[in-house]
């Protein structure tokens, strides 16, 4: 009787193990449920996190290589940083993979986008590095504004070298495109430290920021300076300007301001310094980026004859 208690449990022992293991192969074998609904992602991107080593944020940047970079390997590139990435990064990107469609219209470049500090929204960052003075009534001064002269030394000490040391990225070629903070933002590097970058796009700069401050920072320059050796160029809606309809500008002639930029630097001589400017037709001040983008391209990076 023993040995058939011992025979009976193998048997319900064995019958059991086979179930498992027939249960586990089915398992294992059913295919995966479709991944449906994912975010989107720009293909042939790439993000990297580039910290700030003196205020401790940490900040992203949006890296787009051109089509040609992997078949050519001994090519470096001119490279464009733009303000913005959340908004602009995704825009230029697909203007330079189609303007070239028909031919060669513009260079081939690197595409570098300035995000802002991680945990932060865009607002409160871009308020903060992009300005170069402290709030003032003209402002929302419930954000913090100033950080100007902190995010330039950020730029030049840390993202700089970090897209010069691990991409091909031509450092006598660099392009720092801004719209509006942001242009506020490339029109203090480009009278503060000029050669920062070659050519300057200011877009729908806020130039009245401040009591209009630049044109202190311009003054300065000039008082201090026989040269400006940079390439400059400005676009701007028609609408950037106080006028009858909704989408003309409420408080601020910002069409206005940037003629008087341009007329003062153009009244300076400087040798080095060639400055262009474009008044867009029937676009404002959250719809004239785009157009002015393409202009831009145009404008600062044309193809080589």
């Amino acid at each position: 009787m023993m040995d058939l208690r011992f025979l009976a449990a193998g048997l319900v022992a064995a019958l059991f193990a086979c179930g498992c293991t027939e249960a586990a192969q089915t398992t294992q074998a059913a295919p995966p449920a479709p991944l449906e609904g994912q975010p989107y992602v720009l293909k042939d991107t790439q993000v990297w996190t580039v910290p700030d080593p003196v205020s401790g944020r940490e900040y992203e940047v949006f890296v787009s290589l051109p089509a040609s970079y992997e078949a050519e390997p001994q090519r470096r590139y001119p490279t464009l940083y733009v303000t913005d990435a959340d908004y602009a990064f995704p825009i230029l990107r697909q203007m330079a993979r189609r303007i070239n469609l028909d031919g060669p219209v513009i260079q081939d470049f690197i595409l570098v986008g300035l995000s802002y500090a991680k945990g932060e929204g865009g607002a409160a960052s871009r308020s903060r590095d992009y300005t170069p003075v402290p709030c003032n009534p003209e402002s929302r001064c419930e954000l913090t504004h100033g950080g100007g002269d902190a995010y330039q030394t950020y730029l030049k000490d840390a993202v700089l070298p970090f897209i010069e040391g691990r991409f091909r990225a031509d450092p006598e070629a660099r392009v720092l495109l801004g719209h509006s903070y942001g242009g506020l933002l490339g029109a203090q590097i480009l009278f503060t430290d000029p050669t920062m970058f070659r050519a300057y796009v200011l877009g729908s700069p806020s130039f009245w920021f401040g009591q209009r401050h630049i044109m202190t920072m311009e003054a300065d320059y000039a008082r201090a300076h026989t040269d400006l050796p940079a390439e400059v160029f400005m676009y701007i809606g028609a609408f950037e300007t106080p006028g009858p309809t909704p989408r003309h500008a409420s408080r601020y002639d910002m069409v206005g301001q940037m003629a008087a930029m341009e007329q003062v630097l153009k009244s300076r001589a400087y040798p080095n310094l060639k400055v262009r400017s474009t008044v867009l037709a029937d676009e404002d001040h959250l719809t004239v980026a785009p157009a002015g983008f393409t202009r831009a391209l145009l404008a600062v990076l044309p193809a080589q004859p």
